[in-house]
């Protein structure tokens, strides 16, 4: 609830807020460029730089995980007794301590030391982001709640598409130069004091801003029974990591650990999902199979998003695939993420209270005006964007796909999820640009598919519904345990190949959408009435 003597705030409140947005887009995207640096300047293993995207993804979880048994512990909602407002001050300040630890990281050529900043910078992010989603959501009508965070969605897209650029110009020099210049260290050093600069001056507008305050009046509830499921999916968490060290000490090929890992979070799941089934009681939120699923999906979900990019830029550098360097791939990093932005304004023309013709005509014209945005974006900083003009066609499947889901969660995710599936096979068969678009409309697919999975997971949940979100937002370790398995695979098969990575994970997509909606039929719930948007 909130105070009502703060809701003349209400504005300035939200477009201070979704400030925080920018910076967690512009970042996530970066690694796309700063990943194929440091395995360059590093000589690292595919595998190995794909650690970067481990300990940021990870972060994430470790900071949910840390919230919620803290929470559990102490009886009290952590965020709640901080108070919006100061956690997100909190993790900024933290994100700004990672971003500041980063330039001795790099300065020592220690790669353990860069993953370690790194860590410190998700960390903050993760605070951040339990804090602000819900502020957002609180600062006015819940009814409008879901045009709020699709507005800090939009600047979260923003951030997608100038991260890459502006990292390759810091970087590079240029995010188009043929023969750029060698990277120096002064150049790094720049990029996170410019980060930790900024993550700080947030922090001190925040803790100065008169932002409404809001609290929850939402009970602890109890799942005992959920300890030893989370507890075995933090150790698979830790085991890809240690895996390098235990391959070294026993001489078994790392590749058994990091698959172990990825085959024990998904056993934990179904296990779990087996034994809930069979009694509820004890299990909380994980009583529900639509919420183990949609566990899993997230996990999937995430996964696929971030390791479509994270291996995207070794892949560039095949001479099949156009032969680029460095400095030369941002345009295709910023166009993924910019895919994610397409989407996720299409989905947001739902939102709004629009006559049948209005939508219809916005479902088209907005993707081609985000899409103009994209390129704009590119030309300015001088990239030819001629290249990408036939990537016009994959955005009016796009549309198609959009027109025929109808605005219903499950038929929006499995039509998405099959022609993600369709995508990556396509770019598996081929090579050039025809594979290169092909993987680059992946983030195409993806951009609508965290709100129809909350959606789904969540349904019917009742008193659990906080608990369950709590849940699926620890799945985000999707991004740090994918992408390292398709660069392992990358290392031993080939970085084309691996690829089918992806296949898998929209395949599963595909199931959940079929399954979720089985299972949410038996408890009487209607998955065409459900609204995608309110979950974003």
């Amino acid at each position: 609830m909130m105070e009502k003597s703060s809701q003349s705030n209400y504005g300035s409140a939200l477009y201070t807020i979704i400030t925080v947005f920018f910076f967690w887009g512009f970042l996530a995207a970066s690694n796309g460029i700063f990943i194929p640096f440091c395995k360059t300047h590093f000589n690292l293993t595919q595998f190995e730089s794909q650690l970067i995207e481990y300990t940021f993804y990870g972060g994430y979880f470790i900071g949910s995980l840390i919230l919620f048994y803290a929470s559990k512990i102490t009886k009290v909602d952590i965020i709640n007794k901080l108070g919006y407002k100061n956690a997100i001050v909190i993790g900024l300040v933290i994100s700004a301590a990672g971003a500041l630890l980063m330039i001795p990281a790099v300065n020592s050529g220690s790669f353990a030391f860069i993953l370690t900043a790194f860590f410190f910078v998700a960390i903050g992010f993760s605070l951040q982001q339990t804090a602000a989603n819900p502020f957002v959501i609180a600062l006015g009508s819940p009814v409008t709640g879901a045009d709020r965070l699709n507005l800090a969605g939009g600047v979260n897209n923003f951030g997608s598409i100038l991260g890459p650029i502006a990292v390759s110009i810091i970087l590079f020099g240029s995010a188009h130069a043929v023969t750029p210049k060698e990277v120096e260290i002064t150049s790094i050093n720049t990029l996170y004091y410019v980060l930790a600069g900024l993550f700080l001056a947030v922090a001190a507008f925040f803790a100065v801003s008169k932002l409404p305050k809001v609290t929850s009046d939402e009970k602890i509830e109890s799942s005992d029974k959920t300890n030893l499921p989370l507890g075995v999916i933090f150790v698979a968490f830790v085991l890809v990591l240690a895996g390098i060290p235990l391959s070294e000490m026993t001489g078994v090929s790392l590749s058994y650990f990091v698959y172990a890992a990825l085959i024990i979070i998904v056993l934990t799941l179904f296990l779990t999902l087996g034994a809930a089934s069979k009694d509820k009681s004890g299990w909380g939120a994980m009583g529900y199979p639509q919420l183990i699923l949609g566990m899993m999906a997230i996990f999937t979900y995430v996964g696929v998003e971030v390791t479509i990019q994270g291996n995207m830029g070794t892949l560039l550098k095949l001479p099949e695939f156009g032969g680029y360097n460095d400095a030369t791939i941002a345009p295709f990093i910023s166009m993924y993420w910019g895919s994610m932005m397409i989407g996720r304004w299409t989905g947001a023309v739902s939102a709004f209270r629009l006559s049948k013709s209005t939508k219809n005509i916005l479902t088209i014209v907005v993707p081609f005006v985000a899409f103009g945005i994209i390129l704009f974006a590119n030309d300015w900083n001088g990239t030819d964007v001629s290249q990408f003009y036939v990537y016009a066609i994959c955005v009016a499947i796009l549309i198609a796909g959009f027109f025929y889901s109808q605005e219903k969660p499950a038929k929006t995710l499995l039509t998405f999820g099959v022609l993600g599936a369709i995508a990556m096979i396509i770019g598996l068969m081929t090579t050039g640009k025809i594979a290169t678009y092909a993987f680059l409309s992946g983030g195409l697919c993806c951009s609508i598919m965290w709100p129809c999975i909350f959606a789904l997971s969540i349904a019917g949940l009742g008193k659990y519904t906080s608990q369950g979100s709590a849940f699926l937002i620890m799945m985000i370790l999707g991004g740090a345990i994918i992408p390292p398995v398709q660069g392992l695979l990358a290392d031993g098969s080939g970085i084309h190949i691996s690829y089918i990575v992806p296949v898998i994970c929209f395949v599963y997509i595909v199931y959940f959408a079929i399954k979720v909606s089985s299972e949410l039929k038996k408890q009487g719930i209607d998955v065409s009435k459900l609204d995608a948007e309110a979950s974003h």
